[in-house]
């Protein structure tokens, strides 16, 4: 056996030339085999993970929520619109005071309203609770049941004023004229808000 014959090859090998023969060692099948494995349930476990997390947006549980959402909508009570008042201005007896220190208001106030339907019931200077005493446009007074009626008609007349309830039994109410007041609203804006009450806009449907 010749000194360049590399241990273990015996006689087998011999080496004649200058070049030495390549040693490899063996491809290990088994790991890359194991390794393709791994890497296919890999891109299986992402795509899984993708498709629970659509169904999470989109799926199922989307499907129960729009359902459920849809049932409160239809099991909820709907608003409804205002009724119409049918109180009519000549129904309506209005007591016209004046709170201010200028005179002459609460007759000018209580023609105008008489040429408008309303009755006119007592007129002139406030008492002495409110005398001065209002500084807004003027003061709606009547009793508790005037608060859906009356209130609501006479309102039309003059924006801004402020309605307030007393003890009284009886259905006239009172205009207490405020330091603020000027004059009535005009006839044509009056009648446009009497017409409102007469036929309201319906009621918004809600969030649904």
């Amino acid at each position: 056996m010749s000194m360049l014959t590399p241990p273990g090859m015996g006689g087998k090998y011999r080496i004649t030339g200058d070049k030495y023969p390549r040693m490899r060692r063996p491809r290990n099948r088994g790991r890359i085999v194991a390794a393709v494995l791994a890497a296919v349930i890999a891109l299986g476990l992402a795509g899984w993970g993708t498709l629970q997390l659509i169904d999470v947006f989109t799926g199922d549980d989307g499907k129960k929520t729009s359902a459920a959402r849809t049932k409160d909508c239809t099991s909820a009570p709907k608003p409804s619109a205002a009724p119409p008042l049918a109180l009519k201005p000549g129904q309506i007896t209005v007591n016209v005071y004046n709170a201010t220190p200028r005179g002459g208001l609460a007759k000018a106030a209580a023609d105008e309203l008489k040429k408008r339907g309303f009755a006119i019931g007592k007129v002139g200077n406030a008492p002495v609770a409110y005398d001065k005493k209002v500084p807004g446009t003027g003061i709606l007074l009547g009793g508790s049941e005037a608060q859906q009626g009356a209130f609501r008609v006479l309102a039309t007349q003059l924006k801004g004023s402020r309605q307030q309830t007393d003890t009284r039994r009886t259905a006239d109410v009172d205009l207490i004229l405020g330091t603020a007041f000027t004059t009535l609203d005009t006839k044509k804006d009056a009648d446009a808000a009497l017409a409102t009450l007469a036929r309201p806009a319906p009621a918004p449907s809600g969030a649904c």
